[in-house]
Order: structure tokens, then C-alpha cells, then sequence
């Protein structure tokens, strides 16, 4: 049997069964879930209705990752799917779905945030002393005004900088690696990242009394 997207074998709201009268059709067809997997790339194309392409991702490494708060995105290295509100299988198969909570390399972002405000973004690597060889930067008046200027918004979220500080960010899949082929999201700050932070806890914890 086809999989089929038809709501025609379902009950009435009133509970009654309905009447078959017809066959499956094509434009009802449902397909196999794509499963994405971490891995090398590995992406089949898919015709679909209207001669069109879907692009199922069955394993993907990477994808662009935006830092909404410091309006910059960066493509990163996946590392692993830690939550997933729908099904626990999917955290534990690391299989990758839109809505999933990843941790993605930080190495990127990092190198991003030192170069553009010339500072580290922990405050462990302020601590680091300068080795005698390194010669001081020279900067002209204008580039050390525009540092001054950037710097005085360069506020990193204490959970964030924890995260750096341990090379891995919590984000959020926010594409359809089964349908565009791609595992893009953005980086969880703030009240989502707290709430998402409590429920890795919480389930910690239940599978601690397991």
C-alpha cells in the first residue's frame, strides 16, 4: 500500500466511518520520511508534482547559522542533535528535522566577533598574556575610533559565553533538510535559550532516576 495523504480513511468529527468511494489518487500520494542523518553530504534530487526538484538531504555536516543579535550568519560543522520536542528517537539517532536543537561548532562565530571587535569574546581569553615576540597591533586613529565605537555594544549573554568558552553552540534548525535539502537555522539567545536549556535539564534529570 501507497502512502497516502488522504484524510478519506479517517472517521467523521461525528465518529461515523466514510464511505469508500474511490481509489487512492496521485496527488495524494505521501512519500518516505527522508531520516536525515549526520555525515559526508549526501543529497538526492526528487521529482515532484509540476516537473519540479525537492532536494532530500539524507546526510548532511554543516549548514549557515544565523547570529541574529550580531546580525551576521556563518556556515558551521554540526556536531550533534541534543533535543527534539516531538520525539527522543530523533535525539538519540542524531537525525536531523526542522524545529531540532543542534550543537554547531563555535570556532566561526568566535573568529568572526575577535576580528570585528579586535577582543576575545570570553573573558578566559583576556586573561591569556601577550608572548614577547607578538608586536602590538598598529591601527590608525580612525580604525582604533571605529573598535571604540563597536565596542561599546560588544555585550555577549553569560550563557552564550559559557558556550564559547566549551567551543559549542546551542541552534536551531530552521530549514527542511528533507524538502530544501539544506540544515540552516540560527544560534538560540536569551528567553529561547533558556527555555530550551531548562528542558535539556529536566530530562537529564528523568533519565537520571530512570
Amino acid at each position: 500500500m501507497g502512502i497516502s495523504r488522504s484524510s478519506r480513511h479517517k472517521r467523521s468529527e461525528t465518529g461515523a466511518q466514510r464511505a469508500h468511494y474511490r481509489k487512492k489518487r496521485k496527488f495524494e500520494l505521501g512519500r518516505q520520511p527522508a531520516s536525515t542523518k549526520l555525515g559526508p553530504k549526501r543529497v538526492h534530487t526528487v521529482r515532484v508534482r509540476g516537473g519540479n526538484l525537492k532536494y532530500r538531504a539524507l546526510r548532511l555536516e554543516g549548514g549557515n547559522f544565523a547570529w541574529a543579535s550580531e546580525h551576521t550568519t556563518r556556515k558551521t560543522r554540526i556536531i550533534s542533535v541534543v533535543y527534539n520536542a516531538s520525539n527522543n528517537e530523533l535525539v538519540r539517532t542524531n537525525t536531523l528535522v526542522k524545529g531540532a536543537i543542534i550543537q554547531v561548532d563555535a570556532t566561526p562565530f568566535r573568529q568572526w566577533y575577535e576580528a570585528h571587535y579586535a577582543q576575545p569574546v570570553t573573558k578566559k581569553g583576556k586573561t591569556v598574556a601577550p608572548t614577547e615576540t607578538a608586536e602590538p597591533v598598529k591601527r590608525s586613529h580612525h580604525v582604533q575610533r571605529n573598535l571604540d565605537e563597536k565596542r561599546k555594544d560588544a555585550k555577549i549573554d553569560p550563557l552564550l559565553e559559557s558556550q564559547f568558552a566549551a567551543g559549542r553552540l546551542y541552534a536551531f534548525i530552521a530549514s527542511r533538510p528533507g524538502q530544501s535539502g539544506r540544515a540552516d537555522g540560527y544560534i538560540l539567545e536569551g528567553k529561547e535559550l533558556e527555555f530550551y536549556l531548562r528542558k535539556l535539564r529536566t530530562g537529564k534529570q528523568k533519565h537520571a532516576h530512570a
